[in-house]
């Protein structure tokens, strides 16, 4: 009863920001994704008779029991995996990163995504990818979109049970090769506010929410039509504009969520002077001061040479449509 995955982050055009309903990680919103060939996590889970506590170590640190990571994420998801299986055993899961955790670069997305995969193989729970993205669903709201390679939308749904809230492939990573996201690491510090806190207070404070949830359906509609017709300058700034509405919710919330630093600020300006000169690119910004640059292939050299010059950048990753999450055969323990 044990296995591993391997699951991609994904990186966000049309952003989730708000739930409906906690307990089953209902969205206010649909959104739209594409994952990355590059950010994920690995993870291996195995449910033994033996075990009295469930076991959580994470980038070799464990979270004991009562730890908000525990409790919050391991503790509830897992009920939740024992509930559906019929198999109530403790686990011990052993995950690691190959990029920064909880600073704005969706790791719980890849996290649970798969877990969520490893313990449907640990437990032979024979779910599809539909199954598979409403069960990560529970741990974390974007690892729905995991589930999945390249294009994805994550389904609001209207069903209170959650039954038809999940995420669909909109087109595989092959569809539009050529596209690029250039990840420009300002920080790689954990947030002060993670993104679940975040999001309760802004749905309860900020007066630009109502105005959010009235246009991003808009959105949608318009970066899926974008993306199936590879319609680059539609879909940049679509997720642009987007972006932007999601941290004016954010700043107008009480009191204020400024997740942006000196260096997300600089490199703003600097992608709205590229484009005046004539090299297109976008921006977009998810739960943190991380800046993921939207642009093609053909100008991802000329944009990464620019953007190391920039002193507040820690780190530069280009990142293209990547693939589903998938079993491993190797084990972390």
């Amino acid at each position: 009863m044990k296995a591993s995955a391997i699951a991609h982050a994904n990186i966000a055009l049309v952003k989730y920001w708000g739930k409906r309903n906690k307990e089953v990680m209902l969205p206010q919103n649909g959104s739209i994704s594409m994952t990355t060939n590059d950010f994920h996590a690995h993870t291996t889970v195995e449910f033994d008779p033996s075990l009295q506590e469930d076991i959580l170590i994470v980038n070799d640190k464990e979270f004991p029991k009562g730890m908000e990571e525990y409790d919050d994420y391991v503790g509830k998801f897992l009920t939740v995996a024992r509930q559906l299986s019929g198999k109530d055993l403790k686990a011990k899961i052993v995950s690691k990163n190959n990029f920064p955790t909880a600073a704005g670069l969706a790791s719980s997305a890849a996290g649970f995504a798969a877990l969520a995969t490893a313990v449907n193989g640990a437990l032979g729970m024979g779910l599809d990818q539909k199954g598979l993205s409403m069960l990560a669903r529970r741990g974390s709201g974007s690892a729905t979109r995991s589930i999945h390679g390249g294009f994805v939308e994550w389904l609001r749904g209207e069903n209170e049970d959650g039954s038809d809230c999940f995420a669909q492939q909109i087109a595989p990573p092959e569809h539009w090769p050529e596209f690029r996201m250039i990840t420009c690491i300002t920080s790689t510090k954990a947030k002060k506010v993670k993104s679940r806190a975040g999001m309760s207070q802004t749905l309860k404070t900020s007066p630009m929410y109502k105005a959010w949830l009235e246009t991003v359906n808009q959105n949608l509609e318009t970066v899926r039509k974008g993306i199936l017709e590879k319609n680059f300058s539609l879909v940049g700034s679509t997720a642009e504009e987007n972006c932007i509405k999601m941290h004016a919710t954010m700043l107008t919330t009480k009191p204020s969520i400024v997740y942006w630093n000196a260096g997300t600020i600089e490199l703003i300006h600097a992608i709205h002077n590229w484009r005046d000169e004539g090299l297109e690119a976008y921006f977009t910004i998810d739960a943190g001061p991380q800046v993921k640059i939207i642009c093609l292939e053909k100008d991802a050299e000329e944009i990464v040479r620019r953007v190391k010059e920039f002193p507040a950048i820690e780190d530069v990753r280009v990142v293209k449509p990547g693939p589903d999450a998938r079993l491993t055969e190797e084990h972390l323990f």
